[in-house]
């Protein structure tokens, strides 16, 4: 082969590599002897030449399983897909087990498939956000106590405080056990999460979720010198989480917050 031919043929590659379309990919990691599969969905015109944000999504309980499958049907899966030119970001799916939520194993699971991603995708640690809906809403809460990990934190219909008919599944580990038992687990959740960015959302009609969760996070942030931000869909009820992720300023002002 000619040196001229190689030289085309390294530029067609490197423009293919470029203009290919977004897509999902299979990932897994392997925890003791455990196993757990997700998802990375990479954006358009992904390369290696510079340092990506990275988006870390936490599901809702009806796409709890081991399928790798759920978890990008509902909520942010379906908006990068359909917004995805507005979501240039490395994008991990993780996928909870059932009969577990978004803490102790799961959590252990999520930031370990979060740290393979960024570093096989090339991530920008000053550039990790955290979302979820729903149960995983409450994910989110939870895991912003690690205030020096996430740029900004977004959950959606979210909450903090359980009711006495809805136990955890199992013994939350020592530090979210002291959140949810003090007297004032708002107060205290907020001193954790400290200045990391908040934007939370919750629809006023929520059925499923009080909407009172997300107003008492937010009012509790506040008082604590953190400047929340709070969207209310007064017409909506639990599933709030197409009109958020469909909003084209919470994608900007989400990639405008860095770690310092």
């Amino acid at each position: 082969m000619t040196i001229r031919r190689t030289l085309v043929l390294l530029v067609a590659l490197a423009l293919a590599a470029c203009t290919r379309r977004a897509q999902f990919l299979k990932r897994e990691v392997h925890i003791g002897d455990h196993t757990y599969k997700y998802r990375v969905w990479l954006p358009h015109h992904y390369t290696k030449l510079h340092r990506w944000p990275v988006i870390l999504y936490l599901h809702g309980s009806g796409e709890q399983g081991t399928d790798n499958q759920l978890q990008i049907s509902e909520g942010l899966g379906p908006a990068v897909e359909r917004f995805g030119e507005r979501y240039k970001a490395v994008v991990v799916f993780p996928q909870c087990d059932p009969a577990h939520e978004w803490y102790g194993e799961m959590e252990l699971m999520t930031m370990a498939e979060l740290n393979n991603s960024i570093r096989e995708f090339h991530g920008d640690q000053s550039r990790i956000y955290l979302t979820g809906i729903s149960l995983g809403g409450a994910g989110v809460w939870y895991m912003a106590r690690h205030n020096r990990t996430f740029a900004a934190i977004v959950p959606i219909a979210g909450e903090v405080v359980r009711t006495p008919d809805d136990p955890f599944p199992s013994d939350p580990p020592p530090d979210i056990a002291r959140i949810v038992g003090a007297p004032d687990p708002y107060t205290t959740l907020a001193g954790m999460i400290g200045n990391t960015p908040v934007w939370a959302i919750h629809g006023a009609l929520d059925p499923v979720v009080p909407v009172s969760e997300s107003r008492s996070m937010v009012t509790a942030l506040r008082k604590a010198g953190n400047n929340a931000r709070y969207t209310e869909y007064i017409k909506g009820e639990h599933n709030v989480w197409d009109a958020a992720y469909a909003n084209p300023e919470l994608v900007h002002w989400m990639f405008q917050q860095k770690l310092k």
